[in-house]
């Protein structure tokens, strides 16, 4: 029986369809946000929107325009917003139970079975499963609690331009100075190494990761490498906020050979590069590295339910009863939300989908960036998808992916930005964006980075 209906039946027919953005409707709600919600509340501050409704890889707001979603909620989204297939699930759940603890289910065990099945080869049939709570943070410090707990150690290192989370050992991790600045001291024994991104770093591929993988070696086994008791390595296989950088060839497997030779625990955040996003269920197989510790989150939730969890080889599943914990680890409403999304993408190939549909994005990139050079660099793997941009002088230009971003929102297409500069246009779309949506967007995405060029030239 096929999974739902086909990718070309989920989505609202007349996206891309706006006038004037953001409407009045908006406009009340986005400024009875500023009055009462927080003022950590960041997204409305790039797309002022407030949306009410969304089908596939398309929304509509409180005034009834309709936007192509390309970033689908940072990569959560999968599956597409109020997928029925996901959704038929979730109501016949929902009527029945919510919430468990860790008590046994059949929507618990279900999950664990079908994470088995999609595991990394080297994990599958031979992992187990653990939930902590709603966010990938908690899935991370689950990893930190894991590798410090197997190893001894209390020493970790992760990389620069990494993004791990928010919680206090996921921030320690994280790369961006200003987003921690005011929370230290955190985490005391993290190091940072460099992550290889030729293009900023002025070097070949190689030249890259020989110098990576030298740094991280010299950090766990120099004498006076300044880290004394290492216990484990973060990573994510491709960086997301850091500018989708997608190492070259050599990284992971130098990082799996450095970790087996020093004893410490290998570890691939996938929360916002697995579950297909890449094209393969999980980024780390394009490089056929198998960690021993895995994480995911954000669309494993199925339609955007929280839900996060840890995978890990089962030689390391030496906790005690309660040794890690979490109120919402038995949210099976979201376990079975998981399920079905990850049965909709097997049914519907939406593997090979993102890889095809994700190669002609990157390639439209191309072509407007060397008619325009407004583009440094096209990167990603299926639907993860980064374009850097850059001036005259080869330096970041992030007033110019604000600029498209906001001309794109105005003409019916929703984009984001990432990098260390903000420079970066970052393309996450549902998988289930069909290829006509995506010229559309793309259509779009195209002439505004074609009328900012030519702006900044008649400026220049």
């Amino acid at each position: 029986m096929t999974a739902g209906p086909p990718i070309d039946e989920l989505h609202y027919d007349d996206a891309p369809d706006v006038s004037t953005v953001p409407g009045p409707e908006s406009e009340k709600l986005l400024q009875k946000q500023r009055d009462i919600d927080s003022s950590a509340v960041a997204y409305p501050e790039d797309i002022p929107v407030a949306l009410e409704e969304g089908k596939g890889a398309t929304v509509r707001d409180a005034d009834g325009n309709t936007f192509i979603d390309m970033f689908a909620g940072i990569g959560v989204l999968n599956v597409g917003h109020a997928n029925p297939y996901v959704l038929e699930a979730v109501h016949e759940q929902t009527d029945k139970l919510v919430h468990t603890v860790d008590f046994p289910t059949e929507a618990r065990l279900e999950l664990i079975e079908k994470l088995d099945e999609i595991a990394p080869e080297g994990l599958e049939g031979n992992n187990r499963v653990v939930f902590g709570g709603p966010t990938g943070s908690d899935a991370v410090e689950a990893a930190i609690k894991l590798a410090k707990y197997n190893t001894g150690g209390d020493g970790l290192v992760a990389f620069r331009g990494a993004y791990h989370g928010a919680t206090s050992g996921a921030m320690s991790l994280t790369g961006n100075k200003k987003f921690k600045a005011d929370y230290t001291p955190l985490l005391s024994e993290v190091v940072h190494a460099p992550y290889p991104h030729p293009f900023r770093q002025d070097k070949e591929p190689q030249e890259a990761v020989d110098h990576a993988l030298e740094e991280v070696r010299a950090i766990i086994e120099d004498p006076y490498g300044g880290l004394a008791n290492p216990a484990g390595i973060f990573v994510e296989p491709i960086q997301g906020e850091g500018g989708v950088i997608t190492p070259p060839e050599g990284f992971l497997k130098g990082l799996r050979e450095i970790a087996d030779d020093n004893d410490v625990t290998l570890v691939f955040d996938e929360i916002q590069a697995g579950l297909g996003r890449s094209g393969q269920w999980w980024a780390s197989e394009w490089y056929d590295v198998t960690p021993d510790v895995m994480t995911t989150a954000k669309a494993l939730g199925g339609v955007g339910f929280p839900l996060s969890a840890t995978m890990y080889h089962e030689d390391l599943d030496t906790w005690g009863s309660g040794d890690h914990a979490g109120t919402y680890r038995g949210h099976v409403v979201a376990m079975r939300a998981g399920t079905r999304a990850i049965e909709y993408m097997q049914d519907h190939d939406l593997l090979a989908h993102a890889r095809e549909l994700g190669d002609h994005i990157r390639q439209r990139l191309r072509d407007v960036g060397e008619e325009t050079g407004a583009i440094g660099e096209v990167r990603g793997k299926g639907l993860f998808i980064g374009a850097e941009f850059v001036d005259a002088d080869g330096a970041p230009d992030d007033d110019a992916v604000a600029a498209i971003q906001q001309r794109c929102y105005e003409n019916g297409v929703l984009v984001w930005k990432a990098g260390r500069h903000g420079n970066v246009l970052r393309l996450l779309p549902p998988l289930v964006l069909t290829e006509a949506l995506a010229e559309t967007a793309m259509d779009v995405v195209e002439q505004a980075i074609r009328d900012v060029a030519a702006d900044a030239k008649s400026v220049a």
